[in-house]
Order: C-alpha cells, then sequence, then structure tokens
C-alpha cells in the first residue's frame, strides 16, 4: 500500500445522476478451487456452471454500448466467464474469488475501486485491459494503475496498423495463431523495469501495442469493438491472454451470469452514460452528455471511510481552490488600487487563507485518526472560509462574457417587455454577447419567408427583432444561435401538443430530407431527435436560405451553428445513423456499395463511410462560412461542439471541429465542458486549451448552471480566467439564478472593456494592462521578489510590449503585427526566469501570468486573420 502514499487521487464523490457508476461483484467459486491456485478463501457457494469461471469480464456504463461485441467475442474465446457489473467496490473481498479479471475499455475507476483491485493484485490476481484503461479518472487513480498495470494508453494512432506478436523467450504465449493483423488502436506505454512488450506496431518507431508484467497484460485497442480489431482477432488475443495465468479447455462457453450467481439481465443497448434531461422545457440539457464530473465525496456529517489517498487529494484540490481565490483576489486589488492589509477586508482575506492552508494540511491527519466527519467538514469550511472572502469588486479581464438566451425563457418573457427585463439582468450582469436561441426544433422563432412554420410557442411578436433591437441598445452582441441537422424534438412535441412521434415541420413536409439509422428509424433510440440527411442537396440548399434570411433581414452580430454532426452512435453495437435517401445513393455512386449493407466489421468500407458522413458536415461548414461571409464580412461565426477525443467523436458523431477551426470556418468553437466540479471541467477543457489544431480560432468553454453551486459556478469561471483562453458562456439564461446575478454585477458588470472577437489588437493591450496592474501592485507591496538589475531588465521589457501593443492597436498592419509579436514573443522567453523567486512561493499565480500571455498571443493570431487578412472582403463586396 506505500505507493497508495506518493498518489494524489481526486476526492471520490457520492455519484450525481450524471455521474458514470462503477460497481464491481465477483464470483464465488468452490472450496477445491480456492485451494489449487491458493486465493484467500472468503466463502463458498455452489459452482455456478460444469466449468467454474476463471475469467471476471467487467461491464460498466462506459462499455455497455459496446456489450454486444464484447459477448460475440467472449464466446468465440471459449474461455469460462463470469460478468462482472461495477458499482459498489469497497475493499478487496468484493475482489478476492476469481483468478483473473478483464476491463475491457473502461477508462474511469474511481480512487475506491483502484485501492481494492490493488489489494487483491497483491494477494495473486491478475489484470488483463485493453484501451486507454483509467485515463478518464484522477489523476491519482492513473497513476496507481499506471503502476499497478506495468502501462497506460499513450495515444492512439492515426490509422490501422499492422500487430507484430514479439515471439521471444520471455513472451511465449503470443506464439499462439490468429494474433497478427491489422488493428486500429493506440500506442502503449511500459511504465515499470519489469514491463515488457509483447507485440508492436508496424509503423514508425515500431511502438508498443501489447505490454506486459507477471500480475498483467495491457492491449492497445478498444476490444470488443469491431472499428478497432475483428472477432477472430479479438478472441484469440484474449484467450492468449488468459492462458498466461491458467489453464483453458476447448469447451464450449456456458451460459453467462453475474459472479454472485445470478442471471445476466437482457435488456436493449443504450447510449454510453446518457442520461434523459431532468425538465422538459429544458433545449441543451436534452442533449447526451457522455462524460459530466461528480461533485465530491464531500457529504457533509458523513462517517464513511475516507483513505489517505482521497485525503490527500483533498488536500490538493483545496490547495488549488486556494490558488484560484488567492489569482481573483489580486485582480480585483490590483484593479482597484487597493494596498496591501489597508483595509479590514484584506486582514479577513489574510485570515480566510491562513485557516484554509492549516486545514489542508490536517485533513490527512484527521484521516488517519479515523475522524471522517471532522476530516469532511473541513475540508467545506475551508471552501465556505474561502467563499465569504471572495472579493465583491470589479476583477473581470477584458474577456468574452456569453450566455445562451434558450427558447424556454424566450418564451415566457412573452413580449418585448418580458425580454428587455432578460437584457437588462444580463447587462447588469456584465454580459456582452448573446447566444439567442433562433431555430429550435426546426421551428424559427419568427415569422419565416422560408421555413414552413414559426414556432407555435410565439404568438403576435418577433422575439428576433426585439433581440437584435434591445441588445444593441445595451451595447451587446446577439448572435443567433441555429439547431442544423436536428429537425425536431419528442420533448417539444408534447409541449405543443403533437404526436411524440412527430418529425417537425422540415421532415413532414419533406420526408426525403429525413435520415434513419442502420434500423430503419427516423429517431435515434434515446435522442427523441430527428435528423435532416447533410448529404441532400436540398437540405443544404434550406439551410443556407435559412441562415442567409436569419442575417441580411435582422442584423445579427453572428450565427452559432448547433447540432451541426450526427446523432450518437455506438458503430461496436452496430448502433449508427445517416442513411438518408441522398446519402445512400452518393455514397454509392462513389464506391458501388449501398451503405446499409455494410458494417465496422468491414474497415476499409466503414472507414469510407464514416469519413463520407464526415465530409458532408465539413464541407456544409464551409459552404455557410463562404456564403454568409462574402456579404457579411463582419458576421462571427461559432460552432457548439462535444469535448470528446477527436477519433471517438468522429465515430460518434461525425463531428470534426478541429477542420472547421484549422481552415478559418468558423471564428469561435464552443466546447460544451460541463462539470459538476471545477477540476473535471478543466480535464475537459486542457486538451483543446492546449491543442495546436485550432488555428487562430478562439476557444470558449462552456459552463452549465443548472445544479451548479454558485461559488462552483464563480470558481470554473475564475478557471477559465487563469487558463489561455478568451473567456467562457453560460448555459442559460433560465438557470442563472439571483445570487450569482448580484455576485456578476459586483465583479464584471459595468466593466467597459473590447470583446476579443471584434477587437482583438485592442483586447490583447487591455489584457496586458491588466497584468501590468497587477505586476505593479505587487511591486509596490514587496511581493514580486524582483530587485536589482532583474527588475531594471524586467520593466524596459515591459514597456517595449506595452509599447508595440498599443501600436498596433491604434493603427493595424502587418509590420506592427510582426514587431507586437516579437516584443511578446522575447519577453515570454525570459518571462519565466525572471519570475522564478515570486514562482517558488506562488506557482499557481505564475503559470496563471503565463497563461494570460499565451491568451495575447493568441489573440494576435487571431486579429492577423479577421483583421489584417479580411479587411479587403467589404470593399470586394461593396464593387
Amino acid at each position: 500500500m506505500s505507493i497508495l502514499r506518493l498518489v494524489a487521487l481526486e476526492s471520490t464523490p457520492q455519484q450525481a445522476k450524471y455521474n458514470l457508476k462503477i460497481k464491481i461483484k465477483f464470483c464465488l467459486l468452490p472450496l477445491s478451487y480456492f485451494l489449487s491456485v491458493g486465493m484467500p478463501l472468503v466463502r463458498v457457494q455452489p459452482a455456478i456452471a460444469a466449468e467454474p469461471s476463471v475469467l471476471g469480464v467487467v461491464k460498466s456504463q462506459e462499455n455497455t454500448a459496446q456489450w454486444q461485441g464484447i459477448t460475440e467475442r467472449l464466446q468465440a474465446a471459449k474461455v469460462a466467464y463470469c460478468v462482472i457489473d461495477l458499482e459498489n467496490v469497497r475493499n478487496v473481498t468484493d475482489l478476492s474469488a476469481l483468478p483473473v479479471v478483464f476491463l475491457p475499455n473502461i477508462a474511469t475507476i474511481s480512487p475506491t475501486q483502484a485501492i481494492a483491485l490493488e489489494e487483491w493484485i497483491s494477494q495473486g490476481g491478475k489484470v488483463i485491459a485493453s484501451g486507454p484503461v483509467g485515463n478518464m479518472s484522477q489523476p491519482g487513480v492513473r497513476q496507481l494503475l499506471r503502476s499497478l498495470l506495468g502501462a497506460y494508453w499513450g495515444f492512439e494512432m492515426n490509422q490501422p496498423s499492422q500487430v507484430q506478436p514479439l515471439r521471444i523467450n520471455t513472451q511465449n504465449w503470443v506464439r499462439q495463431p490468429g494474433l497478427a493483423g491489422t488493428i486500429h488502436g493506440g500506442v502503449v506505454i511500459p511504465a515499470s523495469l519489469t514491463s515488457k512488450p509483447a507485440a508492436i506496431w508496424q509503423s514508425k518507431d515500431t511502438p508498443s501495442a501489447v505490454v506486459t508484467t507477471e500480475r498483467s497484460t495491457v492491449l492497445g485497442w478498444q476490444w470488443g469493438t469491431d472499428t478497432a480489431a475483428p472477432v477472430a482477432m479479438d478472441s484469440a488475443w484474449l484467450r492468449a491472454a488468459v492462458s498466461r495465468y491458467v489453464p483453458l479447455s476447448n469447451a464450449p462457453t456456458p451460459t453467462p451470469k453475474n459472479c454472485n450467481g445470478s442471471a445476466v439481465a437482457i435488456s436493449p443497448p443504450t447510449p454510453t452514460a446518457i442520461a434523459p434531461p431532468p425538465q422538459a422545457t429544458v433545449t441543451r440539457q436534452a442533449e447526451p452528455i457522455e462524460r459530466i464530473a461528480p461533485r465530491g465525496l464531500l457529504a457533509p456529517d458523513s462517517n464513511n471511510r475516507m483513505t489517505n489517498v482521497e485525503a490527500i487529494a483533498l488536500q490538493q484540490e483545496l490547495q488549488n481552490l486556494i490558488g484560484r481565490f488567492e489569482s481573483a483576489q489580486l485582480a480585483a486589488n490590483a484593479q482597484n488600487g487597493i494596498k496591501a492589509n489597508s483595509t479590514v477586508e484584506s486582514t479577513a482575506v489574510a485570515q480566510a487563507l491562513i485557516e484554509a492552508k492549516a486545514i489542508a494540511k490536517i485533513i490527512p491527519q484527521l484521516v488517519q485518526q479515523g475522524n471522517y466527519i471532522a476530516a469532511r467538514n473541513q475540508w467545506l469550511k475551508a471552501q465556505q472560509i474561502l467563499w465569504q472572502n471572495y472579493p465583491s469588486r470589479p476583477l473581470a479581464q477584458p474577456e468574452i462574457r456569453a450566455m445562451w438566451l434558450d427558447r424556454g425563457s424566450i418564451v415566457r418573457a412573452g413580449s418585448e417587455q418580458g425580454l428587455a427585463k432578460i437584457f437588462d439582468q444580463l447587462a447588469a450582469a456584465g454580459i456582452n454577447t448573446v447566444f439567442f436561441e433562433t431555430v429550435n426544433a426546426g421551428y424559427p422563432i419568427y415569422q419565416s419567408a422560408v421555413a414552413p412554420q414559426q414556432n407555435p410557442l410565439i404568438r403576435g411578436w418577433d422575439p428576433l427583432a426585439s433581440a437584435v433591437k434591445l441588445a444593441k441598445a445595451r451595447d451587446m452582441e446577439l448572435h443567433a444561435w441555429v439547431w442544423v441537422f436536428a429537425a425536431g424534438n419528442q420533448r417539444h412535441n408534447t409541449i405543443v401538443n403533437l404526436s411524440v412521434n412527430y418529425p417537425g415541420p422540415l421532415i413532414a413536409a419533406n420526408p426525403d430530407w429525413a435520415s434513419y439509422d442502420n434500423q430503419g428509424s427516423m429517431f435515434p433510440p434515446g435522442q427523441g431527435k430527428p435528423f435532416l440527411d447533410p448529404a441532400n442537396p436540398e437540405v443544404r440548399s434550406y439551410l443556407l436560405r435559412l441562415f442567409e434570411e436569419i442575417v441580411s433581414r435582422y442584423q445579427v452580430d453572428g450565427l452559432q451553428l448547433d447540432y451541426i454532426r450526427y446523432p450518437f452512435q455506438d458503430p461496436g453495437a452496430e448502433r449508427t445513423y445517416g442513411y438518408g435517401k441522398a446519402a445512400r445513393q452518393k455514397f454509392q455512386q462513389l464506391t458501388g456499395v449501398d451503405p446499409v449493407q455494410i458494417s465496422p466489421r468491414q474497415p476499409d468500407l466503414w472507414q469510407k463511410w464514416t469519413q463520407f458522413r464526415t465530409q458532408q458536415v465539413d464541407s456544409f461548414v464551409t459552404e455557410v462560412s463562404q456564403h454568409l461571409r462574402r456579404k457579411h464580412p463582419q458576421l462571427i461565426l461559432s460552432a457548439a461542439v462535444f469535448p470528446l477525443a477527436e477519433h471517438e467523436r468522429i465515430q460518434k458523431l461525425q463531428q470534426h471541429w478541429e477542420v472547421w477551426a484549422s481552415r478559418g470556418d468558423v471564428d469561435m468553437i464552443v466546447p460544451m465542458t460541463y462539470a459538476l466540479d471545477t477540476y473535471r471541467f478543466q480535464r475537459l477543457a486542457q486538451p483543446w486549451i492546449t491543442s495546436n489544431k485550432l488555428g487562430s480560432t478562439l476557444l470558449l468553454p462552456g459552463i452549465r448552471l443548472l445544479d451548479l453551486p454558485v461559488s462552483t459556478a464563480v470558481d470554473q469561471i475564475q478557471l477559465a480566467r487563469d487558463l489561455p483562453v478568451s473567456g467562457y458562456s453560460l448555459f442559460a439564461v433560465e438557470n442563472l439564478s439571483d445570487e450569482l446575478q448580484r455576485l456578476f454585477q459586483q465583479t464584471q458588470g459595468n466593466i467597459q472593456a473590447p470583446v476579443p472577437y471584434r477587437q482583438p489588437f485592442q483586447t490583447a493591450t487591455a489584457r496586458y494592462n491588466s497584468l501590468q496592474q497587477e505586476w505593479n501592485f505587487l511591486a509596490a507591496n514587496n511581493q514580486l521578489r524582483l530587485q536589482g538589475r532583474s527588475l531594471s531588465l524586467f520593466n524596459v521589457q515591459v514597456a517595449d510590449v506595452e509599447n508595440a501593443l498599443k501600436q498596433l492597436a491604434a493603427e493595424p498592419s502587418l509590420n506592427r503585427l510582426t514587431v507586437a509579436r516579437a516584443a511578446l514573443t522575447n519577453f515570454q522567453l525570459q518571462f519565466r526566469s525572471w519570475i522564478r523567486p515570486y514562482a517558488l512561493e506562488n506557482p499557481y499565480q505564475a503559470k496563471v501570468w503565463e497563461n494570460r500571455l499565451a491568451t495575447i498571443e493568441r489573440l494576435l493570431n487571431y486579429g492577423e486573420t479577421v483583421v489584417l487578412k479580411r479587411e479587403v472582403a467589404p470593399v470586394a463586396h461593396r464593387e
């Protein structure tokens, strides 16, 4: 257990309704079996089959949709197995009945389960794992799993590759037939001195495809999915891996049961971790969010056992919270010219920080004493102390502060007067960009000359015309938010008293426009929204005319594309979508094959089918961008997208938004990084924040307010301010509480500042001035830790960057941009060495400054594209 003291696991929460739940219950075998394998005895029950199970196969919500393919391969492997439903693993006694456990494609494992797994392995248990096992777990869990498995999934390969078993003396088990072939997988990284490759990819540098230790076998692909490997190869690899640990017969696999002896429940496959929305009137909440964070294991007055590693996790997250709190305080003090220790408030803040830091240190001690109630309540006390001292003064920097104004709130407003109250609220809260829901479920919110029917919930007024007028009067930007390919909504049907299976006005009037799943159903199972066929030229023409009408008639500032994708699918479970009449005809013309006749078991054809559908979406985004920008060069285009991994997103949604960003088709990407805690929010946003695939496109993380405490919402916003992004977007107006509204008024209301996507060079200058304010504030209070020559050089470089940015903002040109970039780059190269003395005591804040300098760099890149390279477009249009 010593390794557990070396890693910090994120707090394990009581599971929220959207959280991935993990269950483990294991099969109980006869006494003779335990004696033969030397396993510890828990209790004895009769065998569940003539041949005892040797393998426990873990089933969770993460691989439920893949279960059909997994079961097929298990049967083909002829390995006696039982099914493990992951949910309530608390200690090693839950894991002590089987010699081998298989974790197929389970990316999320809790700290409690990881600890139980470690103890079980230490008593002789063996593990087989496939895919990015544990990669979505908390950091400490990932570290522990790397130690236990001796390997981890590094990254996915761009294309299928030949896997070559290494038939060497230490890996005799891979001499079995059927293990060589083509697989779409990822690189497995050895993580210990005892880790040995058992197979490699025949590609550049021959990276590892399979890695083993004495107690583990890690397969570098999503085992059980047709998009990764065929049935024969998967079953051969599993049988070979199990044979490393126990002898196998060739007897047919008995009918599987759960490992506790109960019958396996048979239920239709459901989308991975898709939860229903809590209210019928909510729009985006109806969207299946695959990964949403837990709240933390902080139920007050709970005496449930907390491990030392969980205590370390609480301590670490509290330190992160302290860092964000100090960052907010510094911004507020610098903006408002407050001197250190000059007010009663600053004394209270200092005392709050002392108490919070002390609590972070004593939590592990309380856990060691078994005082779990005190440990939890102390953490909550520290959080409350910090929250009670959160700044109530202006602290926001120049940024995009956006909010989605949903259809439900528009309908409830009922008139322009009612809508004006909402815009007054938003303006007072400092919101500068409104994503106004304009097309929902096939219905425009206004009376259209293009669309067949206005939303029936709107009577006697034009909300879009009112919204444009109200936004302009308050110096806010109004962006029309439109559903693109989703053309109906079963929940909306119930609200307007229509049949639940009504496909929406577009498909009802144009049946050939519809798309279907591979079973011929228009409605994707469990999702409730029929989709248009993106390959249909009439669909594309209609949408272009509708968007042109919105942009031209109402002079909106921007257009946001939502549902710019296909519905959720799972190719591994053969649940796919996109079989519209036009799509089938086009694909058959290209390949000679009707796509309904192919499956993921045919990798080459399936890859072509996936690429075909993805290209329909990609090309339409380009078409929209080029068509609208020819006439409206000042229009800001954005897209609301899912933050899934790139390959997974293409397979499940055909949404390749990196392509749109890199081509410059959109100005902003708004990933829906919805999470119920700040740690999870950062994990969802971080890959895209650091991505080099977005070109000059701005990134705007989405924060969902539903069920989010005000303190957590503010904490996520502060994290966004501390990361290299240009702002944030909140979903949605209907979830904006009075408490959050008041806090916004105090901290970001009435701040006049440029908007990054509209004035990128001015924003870069203003954001740099905010940094200067913080450095000057600390220097004036002898806290910057810079002296003598270092301080002089620092001040010279600071002034050089300031002057270059000011000149660029005043008169943009390529020459001035070059000068500003050079000055900023030179400053960034030296900044870390200058700031090192301060960073030793304040590492979080030092990293924040580096992030903000990176944001300025990105604003310069964006400005080059939209200000300097598009500036000729208005002239060309006038001609």
